[in-house]
């Protein structure tokens, strides 16, 4: 195959196994939004929902729609939505809404839907200001009281900056919960970790815990280890060797020149480039392993290809390249891509394009 990102379902489902268990008894929240970080929507969540995970997440309602389509029954919750926010269709297909605003809980109310709340403890982006939380409450409460609306859930998101930082938004989020209960809601979920906060800060854990980039083996904070608490990486991104060239010292590569061979040596080039996620930014400055070898990319990555300097090894057009993988195989992790290209590892694997097939494997069933 030209080009494929192997899916390990096996993986998956050992870390939902390693996560679960390490923050019972709160419930798990599967998040499967941006395509499952890019690993493919409903083939995620389907192996999530067959080994029994508690929830799925994702960011607006089209997503949730794509789950339900494809038949899965799991527990759905959407938080982000634009103007012309749709609550009939939410409650037509049993998806939970996230509101942030008065208008969209008016929307929920009017279409009879289920919600959970937003409340913003300091990221300033959705969710109700602190000062505007307390008219949602009563409001929300009074549609409740009339049948029109159901709270199941309060909600917010920590930074993950500092703990101090952490804790004074943990605080506000108990002031707020407690608000939202002297106003005669009574929510049966309250959730505000994600991975990082729900590994390292057990008082966050709450009822659920919504668990994304962990789940997906990928380092989910800085000096972060996944693979010390068991986990692995769910996505091999890999191409084919399309051509070889022997070329003498002083041989300019790729766009710009950017590096040149200081010797004698022999290229290999990938047919993967920054239309398939490849970040261009990382130009020079990764490494991708063939046939077990870990070798320098070189030059500028293009659009659809890049140059890989393999020296005097014995490397054929057909060979397979792994540019991320798992770092046990003796692959580059999406981590090291990401420092390479002075990013994160979240961007590295959502970013992979939709002309790279996503071929899913069960990995368990061999070892």
């Amino acid at each position: 195959m030209l080009r494929e990102a192997r899916i390990d379902l096996g993986a998956m489902q050992a870390n939902l196994d390693v996560l679960r268990a390490t923050v019972a008894p709160a419930k798990v929240m599967g998040v499967v939004k941006a395509q499952a970080y890019g690993h493919g929507a409903v083939g995620i969540a389907r192996a999530l929902a067959d080994h029994n995970v508690d929830w799925l997440g994702v960011t607006d309602l089209a997503e949730a729609l794509e789950l339900r389509a494809a038949g899965i029954t799991t527990p759905v919750l959407s938080w982000l939505h634009g103007p012309d926010l749709d609550a009939t269709a939410a409650v037509e297909h049993d998806i939970d809404l996230g509101v942030s605003t008065i208008d969209q809980l008016e929307r929920a109310a009017a279409a009879g839907a289920t919600v959970q709340l937003k409340i913003d403890t300091g990221l300033s982006r959705n969710g109700f200001p602190p000062t505007d939380a307390i008219t949602a409450f009563a409001r929300a409460a009074d549609h409740e009281r009339r049948g029109q609306l159901r709270v199941r859930g309060i909600f917010s998101h920590l930074s993950n900056s500092s703990p101090a930082d952490d804790d004074r938004q943990l605080e506000l989020f108990v002031e707020l919960v407690d608000a939202a209960r002297d106003a005669g809601l009574d929510p049966e979920l309250q959730h505000l970790a994600s991975t990082q906060a729900a590994l390292t800060r057990p008082d966050t854990r709450l009822d659920l815990v919504r668990l994304g980039i962990g789940l997906y083996g990928v380092e989910y904070g800085d000096d972060a280890d996944p693979a010390a608490l068991g986990l692995r990486p769910v996505m091999e991104l890999a191409g084919t060797v399309a051509a070889v060239r022997r070329v003498p010292a002083g041989t300019g590569m790729s766009y710009g020149f950017i590096d040149r061979t200081s010797r004698e040596t022999t290229l290999a080039l990938v047919p993967l480039g920054y239309a398939d996620g490849v970040p261009r930014a990382a130009s020079g400055s990764a490494t991708v392993a063939i046939n077990g070898t870990t070798y320098r990319q070189v030059g500028r990555i293009a659009m659809d290809q890049f140059l890989v300097d393999v020296g005097d090894d014995a490397v054929a057009v057909g060979d397979r390249v792994v540019l991320w993988g798992d770092p046990a195989t003796g692959a580059p992790s999406a981590s090291d891509w990401a420092r390479a290209a002075g990013t994160i590892g979240y961007e590295i694997v959502t970013r992979v394009g939709s002309r790279v097939p996503r071929v899913f494997v069960d990995g368990a069933a061999a070892r």
